[in-house]
């Protein structure tokens, strides 16, 4: 089906449907059996200027988030009415009661997305292990497939970084964190297969392991090993960069899916990491440099190690006293290290060993919004003061990243 043929009237008729069957079982129960709560939302970019538009969630009362039929959605109108000013979001979460069990829940997940010049439309099983009442302790797979295709240019600051066939993933991820004889850890693994469709064909997986270790009151290690391995096909959004996310999980963020939400001032400056993927903070710049350039540093496969060993500063403890205030804001400091190279497994690869150290600084504010949903915004700043292979400049030399969420999570 080809989804630029579907006309606004149409696509906004889809979505009040949607809406409709979504509320049906209150009007079935005297709407007492489903609730659906609105709240507003807006957005800004380059093509749409203000995009003013309408966020709902629907559940069962009194389920807290765990019940059926758990809905999201949202629409919006992109105000300079650009070529496709009409976009949408749309999620149902159907629990499989013969597979669940308390905080062991199954489901069914139906996603699709039609926003800022990407369509996603998708259905994943979702499965969750949890012993007892220990949410920090679970395992965690989905399995699902997908179709999507980015249907306009305009929204983007790299257009190099995007091929313009439909593809058809198919995916798998699996998600453990546990404690250890050392202190807490997360393993996280993916992959995704695209042999469908006129789209390259190409399989990518990506695996990382994290550990944070307690060495006293004051100090804490943390720790993160990443790898990441494409098909020499892999189409450029899937594949892995020196410092940045890949550009397919750009669309995971509101900040970073569409040109201008972030100045783009600020993104070709070189000085703005969108977190992801090997991390080697200190090669922001130079790779920024290569996409203003036209160049597209990307490889088929990355291996990284990132250290990061906090310490304490008198600002931190005084945000963490302040009263319920210190319950959302966290601030760390911190001395990092990064270290990668790619595998020598595939063909289009990064030959050095690349390193980088310095000196950092986290910011975490976690807020949730009226519906439920985070408006947490996690924002480092890093200072590469020694890199490995600086180019024309000088190995030690005062530069500065200011990252867009957390390399190591813990």
């Amino acid at each position: 089906m080809d989804f630029k043929k579907i006309s606004y009237p149409q696509l906004c008729i889809a979505i009040v449907a949607l809406l409709l069957a979504e509320a049906s079982p209150s009007v079935a129960q005297s709407g007492k059996g489903y609730q659906i709560l609105p709240a507003p939302d807006v957005w800004y970019n380059s093509v749409d200027g203000l995009r003013v538009g309408l966020r709902l969630r629907g559940e069962t009362p009194g389920t807290f988030g765990d019940g059926p039929h758990r809905m999201s959605t949202g629409v919006w109108l992109g105000t300079k009415f650009p070529d496709h000013p009409v976009s949408y979001y749309f999620s149902l979460t159907e629990p499989i009661p013969s597979l669940s069990d308390f905080g062991s829940e199954a489901n069914v997940h139906l996603e699709t997305s039609y926003r800022t010049g990407f369509q996603s439309h998708g259905l994943t099983f979702k499965k969750r292990w949890q012993a007892g009442f220990d949410e920090t302790h679970y395992t965690e797979l989905a399995l699902g497939m997908r179709t999507e295709h980015r249907f306009e240019d305009s929204y983007l600051l790299y257009r190099q970084l995007w091929q313009d066939e439909w593809l058809y993933p198919f995916s798998a991820n699996l998600l453990r964190t546990r404690e250890n004889g050392a202190g807490r850890y997360v393993f996280a693994w993916s992959a995704a297969a695209s042999i469908m469709g006129p789209g390259p064909e190409f399989i990518r997986t990506e695996v990382s392991f994290e550990q944070r270790i307690p060495l006293s009151n004051a100090l804490m290690f943390r720790g993160r090993l990443y790898s990441g391995l494409a098909s020499d096909e892999t189409p450029p959004e899937y594949r892995f960069s020196h410092s940045l996310r890949s550009a397919r999980r750009w669309m995971d963020s509101g900040l970073t899916r569409a040109r201008g939400t972030i100045p783009p001032a600020w993104m070709q400056s070189g000085n703005i990491q969108v977190t992801g993927g090997a991390s080697l903070r200190g090669y922001l710049h130079q790779d920024i440099q290569q996409l203003n350039n036209g160049a597209a540093p990307l490889y088929t496969s990355l291996s990284a190690l990132n250290m990061e060993l906090d310490y304490p500063n008198p600002l931190g403890r005084a945000v963490t006293n302040i009263p319920v205030v210190g319950e959302f804001i966290d601030f760390r400091s911190y001395l990092f290290f990064d270290s990668g190279t790619s595998t020598g497994l595939t063909s289009v690869e990064e030959s050095r060993i690349l390193a980088d150290a310095g000196p950092g600084f986290l910011l975490s504010i976690n807020v949730p919004d009226y519906l439920g949903k985070s408006r947490g915004l996690i924002i480092r700043y890093d200072l590469p003061l020694w890199i490995s292979h600086p180019g024309l400049e000088e190995h030690v030399k005062f530069r500065h990243v200011i990252g867009i969420g957390a390399i190591i999570s813990l």
